[in-house]
């Protein structure tokens, strides 16, 4: 079974897979290696880790598509992709959808936010009309030549309009064709309870740690009849408390053992990053 149709039967069966966000094919790796279903590249963790910025729209089409290709090149699970606002108006984002398709994507997310987004769990945001919205799904939904390629609309509306106006744009999204919806950054456990009693389209929910949204696990979230818990930033912010915790043991005491416990053992980050195989390939080609 093709990654397409293997992320379309984890989303429509609504049991709320988990979807760790990766950074760089090294993180993607290690999800995969983790067990994890499916993998979702994360603008904000590619502007962090990156290039040490805030997720306020710095990423651009190229940076996304090149992570994308070297994610799809590193594993096999589905990649759902974070194309933030489809970087411009609605032909911007058919050539988005185009460009992500053929670098690899399973299922391309797209946000109703004003240009430049930020962080959906950000103060200060903004979006554009309704009408604008539902023309870029729609391009989106044109653009893509794989059908089994999935689009997901994002709606940052809550934080701008309310709930309402929030779940009304949602329909209004998986009327123009979206296969998936994200209503993000809500604040309440009753509107978390509420979103799949008010749209029959698979959604996803966001898990940000520290963030807005009330924390539910993913069991509570399956049950509720969500399709995909989404967790974009855990591994950035595990990685960072890692390194933040290794580099000050080194610093203070002038040395970093492997027994310590705060590094991943030199032969294991050689397992991950696949060296057995390529062990294998120069021996085939010597």
């Amino acid at each position: 079974m093709s990654t397409r149709k293997k992320l379309k039967e984890l989303v429509a069966a609504k049991r709320g897979v988990i979807v760790p966000g990766a950074f760089n094919a090294l993180s993607a790796r290690v999800i995969a290696d983790l067990g994890y279903e499916a993998i979702y590249i994360t603008g904000a963790g590619v502007t962090n880790m990156w290039y040490g910025m805030p997720d306020q729209g710095f990423m651009g089409l190229a940076e996304i598509a090149d992570h994308t290709a070297r994610i799809r090149d590193a594993v096999e699970l589905p990649l759902i992709v974070d194309a933030d606002t489809g970087f411009g108006n609605a032909l911007n984002v058919y050539h988005t959808v185009r460009t992500l398709e053929r670098a690899g994507a399973d299922c391309i997310q797209l946000e109703d936010q004003v240009a430049p987004k930020r962080c959906g769990h950000f103060n200060g945001k903004d979006v554009i009309s309704t009408e604008e919205a539902v023309s870029k799904i729609k391009a989106a939904v044109d653009a893509r030549r794989d059908e089994n390629l999935l689009i997901m609309a994002r709606t940052d509306a809550a934080a701008v309009h309310g709930f309402e106006a929030a779940v009304e744009r949602a329909q209004k999204f998986a009327e123009a064709g979206a296969d998936i919806l994200f209503v993000e950054a809500v604040t309440t456990a009753e509107e978390i309870r509420a979103l799949p009693q008010r749209l029959s389209t698979p959604q996803l929910m966001n898990m940000v740690i520290g963030g807005k949204t009330p924390i539910f696990s993913a069991t509570e979230l399956g049950e509720l009849g969500f399709g995909i818990v989404l967790y974009a930033n855990a591994a950035l912010q595990g990685a960072v408390i890692g390194m933040q915790k290794a580099l000050t043991v080194l610093r203070d005491e002038k040395q970093l053992l492997e027994s310590s416990g705060l590094v991943t053992p030199f032969s294991e980050r050689q397992r991950l990053v696949g060296k057995p195989e390529w062990d294998a390939l120069d021996k085939r080609y010597s």
